[in-house]
């Protein structure tokens, strides 16, 4: 069985093809990459790497060529462009005959507030109109995206949020790498949905776990949105990145990340990593 994915030099989809890798054989893994060179370390592992880029749907018409599952990993960029993009790899994906589709998506993204959940509903009924089995990873929230807040804590500021009393359900990339692994290589995911998230916690909540490995006392701040937009704006975070960072906040405070579901479990067949474990890893990247 051939299987696929797209992305696989991303932070995330690099993570997933060394866990397929343990269980997969190489000759039956295909990476679809923008740069064939920069998978050069995966040829050399005895991985098919073929280019594609979903800017140019003729590259992926051979890159899915002979594919049964594809693991779909959303693009980065703005909302019309990954829109665009998904749409030609889902018509590829079409056109090779591929079986079955993982779709990397967003929590609850079917009602989501959050800025970013138009792309995934958009993706997700590309797919369905597809006609082709599917499931949908509806990804919470990583761990890793708050590197840039535990560097500035480690650096002497308080953990700074306009999120109030907002819940997320982080868990760490690994482990969302694992689930879309476990699904791309097993079987019984035909037109599924699942919520991948951990227990929902505050900010409060999460920085007190990271005051625990610190073996210190986090402070946390809280701001309103103007506030944080002007922090932000003074700490190097982009002017065009500003709405983007301070949606995030709004979205968190209005509840899109707040969903309760054991289905990350489900599929690991364990509890998730701890976050303590994972902030103590990012402690550790963040020092080195």
């Amino acid at each position: 069985m051939k299987i696929a994915l797209t992305g696989a030099t991303g932070q995330l989809g690099s993570i997933v093809v060394d866990t397929l890798l343990a269980s997969v054989p190489a000759k039956d893994l295909i990476v679809s990459v923008r740069n064939p060179e920069k998978a050069e370390s995966l040829h050399a592992r005895g991985v098919d790497v073929r280019h594609g880029d979903f800017d140019k749907p003729e590259t992926l018409d051979q890159a899915f060529a002979g594919v049964e599952r594809l693991l779909m990993i959303s693009a980065d960029g703005d909302n019309d462009t990954r829109i665009r993009q998904h749409k030609a790899a889902v018509d590829a994906a079409v056109r090779a005959g591929v079986g079955f589709i993982a779709y990397t998506s967003a929590a609850n993204a079917a009602d989501s507030t959050l800025f970013l959940a138009p792309v995934h509903r958009i993706t997700e009924e590309f797919i369905r109109e597809s006609g082709i089995a599917y499931s949908f990873l509806r990804n919470n929230w990583y761990l890793e995206n708050e590197t840039g807040t535990i560097q500035s804590v480690l650096a002497g500021a308080p953990w700074l949020t306009s999120a109030g009393s907002g819940k997320v359900g982080w868990a760490t990339r690994a482990d969302y790498a694992q689930a879309a692994a476990t699904v791309l290589s097993g079987v019984g995911h035909e037109n599924t949905i699942y919520e991948l998230s951990g227990k929902p916690i505050t900010q409060e909540e999460l920085a007190a776990i990271l005051a625990d490995v610190l073996g210190k006392d986090v402070p946390v701040q809280q701001v309103d949105d103007a506030a944080y937009a002007e922090i932000m704006l003074g700490a190097g975070v982009p002017e065009g990145a500003i709405p983007i960072v301070v949606g995030i906040q709004q979205a968190i405070r209005e509840g899109a990340l707040d969903v309760v579901s054991n289905d990350f479990e489900k599929l690991l067949q364990r509890p998730l990593t701890p976050l303590s474990q994972g902030l103590s890893e990012l402690i550790k990247q963040a020092k080195a």
